[in-house]
């Protein structure tokens, strides 16, 4: 599975993973791919678009509207053609006061390696400018060895014996694109498949379904299901993955298959995103407190410590530390911070607090400034969150830029290879501000390098913010940022 660098006049980050093919005032595409194996032998991808209904034009016809899209899709490999498709498609007949979103799917058959996908819509009701994209996908040989398929999310599923496009092992399944899950949804439905399992010396293997903090790196342990299956040459899943009590962040649903001796045989993961903000009750009526929480916080520095576990807390989490705050009761503050860390690692809360606390201090002395106290700031919000970062490149003086620090962290739980770039366009008072990240869920601006240079460029459009952007003597940010 891939969803990479696609090229185009704008990018519209809609879904955290699923990405947009394009945009244009009427025409707005999504794409997923997903890889899977035929028990003929073949690998072969799945192509999930969804069509914003909306963006596009309708005309009428009976029963309400509908729209019509020409689609050209080709695959190279080292400039070769591989595969090409072209062909129209109609969306459903929609009344005119209620469009919505239509999907397709398309499958292909390919060899393991690494393509290029190249695609190009026309929206045939409107000016018929084509929204064009490139996408890099790499296919993995599922044809030997023990593997798990990608993971599909599934929007609905339906037992069903027809040839649809999107019927698979007797069911109708809807794909869904979008990795965010808010409050109002309980449970992940997912698809997947296990191969040539029946190559096993034993006639029997485990799967374990867990789901895994990507911010932490940790298992959250009541979430973790075992199951026992008879080996075969194709498996397939369809599960529904609670999430009802999951809080806000962000996760890996993660499925591995365990050998009759306990050992790893393959992994795959889905990221999604999880908002639930329901309230976190903690049970301070009967908690007594450890006399080394309290030797380890000042009287007056009970406020100020409760305060700096706001950035690595949950919006529910956040909400309780405000109440707490408000009512001005310091023992009721000391409870929180260690109902907190017992929570948080309850393995040994007490050093995982001295740990932060130092971290908190560390970042109090180099990020604070005459408004804000250390863990307010955004480098040091992102410093508490994410850690230390591996590189920091610090570029206080430029002929064309504001100052600027570019943060570059190898690890960041599941991800690898983040940045952050921090500027100052206050130019005193040490008051950095995050201006673009490329981490799931942090600040995305396509436009700053023309923000980063505001000070000597005018500005661009919306399809190209940066277009007016001039690499000149000293402007070098945007090569510090494409080095990593």
């Amino acid at each position: 599975m891939k969803r990479l660098i696609i090229r185009f006049s704008c990018i519209i980050a809609l879904f955290a993973f699923a990405m947009p093919l394009g945009f244009s005032q009427k025409l707005r595409v999504y794409l997923d791919t997903k890889q899977f194996y035929s028990p003929t032998g073949e690998n072969y991808l799945e192509l999930y678009f969804q069509y914003v209904g909306y963006t596009l034009n309708y005309r009428g016809v009976e029963g309400g509207v509908q729209s019509e899209l020409a689609i050209s899709l080709r695959i190279s490999r080292e400039d070769s053609l591989i595969r090409s498709d072209a062909y129209r498609l109609m969306s459903p007949v929609m009344k005119d006061s209620i469009i919505d979103d239509f999907f397709d799917l398309r499958r292909y058959s390919l060899t393991p390696g690494a393509y290029q996908l190249q695609l190009s819509l026309v929206d045939m009701f409107g000016d018929q400018t084509p929204v064009q994209a490139k996408m890099s996908i790499q296919v993995e040989d599922y044809t030997r060895g023990i593997h798990l398929s990608d993971i599909e999310a599934v929007e609905y599923a339906y037992p069903d014996t027809s040839q649809g496009i999107f019927n698979k092992s007797g069911f109708t399944i809807l794909p869904r694109l979008s990795t965010f899950y808010p409050s109002e949804l309980s449970s992940i439905p997912c698809y997947f498949e296990v191969y040539h399992t029946n190559q096993l010396k034993d006639s029997v293997f485990g799967l374990k379904q867990s789901i895994v903090s990507v911010e932490t790196n940790t298992e959250l342990e009541a979430y973790t299901r075992y199951s026992k299956h008879t080996s075969s040459e194709v498996i397939r899943f369809l599960r529904n993955v609670d999430i009802a009590d999951v809080p806000t962040g962000k996760y890996a649903l993660t499925y591995t298959l365990i050998s009759k001796g306990m050992a790893d045989l393959a992994v795959k993961s889905y990221y999604f995103e999880r908002s639930n903000d329901r309230e976190i009750a903690f049970d301070f009526a009967n908690m007594l407190i450890d006399p080394a929480f309290q030797a380890s916080i000042h009287e007056d520095s009970v406020t100020y410590f409760l305060e700096s576990l706001i950035p690595i807390s949950k919006p529910a989490e956040i909400k309780n530390i405000i109440s707490i705050i408000k009512e001005k009761n310091p023992e009721q503050q000391r409870k929180h911070i260690q109902a907190f860390w017992t929570k948080t690692s309850p393995v040994n809360p007490y050093a995982s607090w001295l740990n932060y606390k130092g971290q908190v201090l560390l970042v109090e002395k180099l990020y604070s400034n005459n408004f804000q106290e250390g863990f307010e700031t955004d480098r040091g919000r992102v410093y508490l969150q994410y850690g230390a970062p591996t590189n920091i490149i610090q570029r206080e003086v430029s002929s064309t830029e504001y100052p600027y620090e570019i943060w570059q962290y190898n690890k960041i739980g599941q991800f690898s290879n983040r940045r952050f770039i921090f500027y100052n366009p206050d130019l005193v008072n040490n008051s950095y501000r995050l201006l673009h990240s490329d981490m799931l869920g942090e600040l995305k601006n396509p436009g700053w390098p023309q923000i980063l240079s505001t000070r000597n460029t005018n500005k661009g459009n919306i399809d190209n913010p940066n277009q007016n952007v001039q690499q000149t003597f000293g402007g070098t940010s945007e090569d510090f940022f494409r080095q990593y």
